[in-house]
């Protein structure tokens, strides 16, 4: 875990988008690289070593976009394939979009009220993002978004 830890957030720290957001919100890069050992090791191994709520302060930063997920996840991606480990890469890239994707959506949650409605239907019908057809998620979700929302 330490070395898929290690090299993703190597990956961020360089990137141009998400770089500044985690330098100006991460003040110990060593307790945040050991909080996501730990973070990782819990849901890829079930070591129980991670005993947190990262919704809250992921709900909490300001000046969100779904871009910025999907950057994280193509980072995400990359260090995976770098690896050279073909079942771990297919479990922690699952993993990692479906985290990504309650992030979304607690972010969402959170700022419901700044974010304009957007209709379910005109959402179906943008374009997609990845290879794996994945729907851009609406501004605000509405009563007909199902709860676990894919990015």
């Amino acid at each position: 875990m330490t070395l898929l830890v290690h090299s993703f957030y190597d990956r961020v720290r360089e990137d141009a988008a998400l770089g500044p957001i985690f330098a100006a919100h991460v003040k110990n890069w060593d307790h945040h690289l050991a909080t996501m050992v730990d973070f990782w090791s819990s849901a890829l191994r079930g070591t129980a070593r991670y005993r947190g709520a990262p919704l809250p302060k992921h709900a909490a930063l300001p000046g969100l976009h779904i871009e910025l997920f999907h950057q994280w996840l193509s980072l995400f991606r990359q260090t995976t394939q770098s690896l050279g480990h073909a079942g771990l890469q297919a479990r922690a890239d699952e993993l990692a979009h479906s985290i990504a994707g309650s992030l979304w959506y607690g972010y969402l949650q959170r700022h419901a009220a700044e974010r304009p409605v957007v209709d379910i239907a005109d959402v179906r019908m943008q374009a997609t993002r990845s290879a794996r057809s994945v729907p851009i998620v609406p501004q605000r979700p509405t009563a007909h978004v199902a709860k676990r929302v894919e990015l």
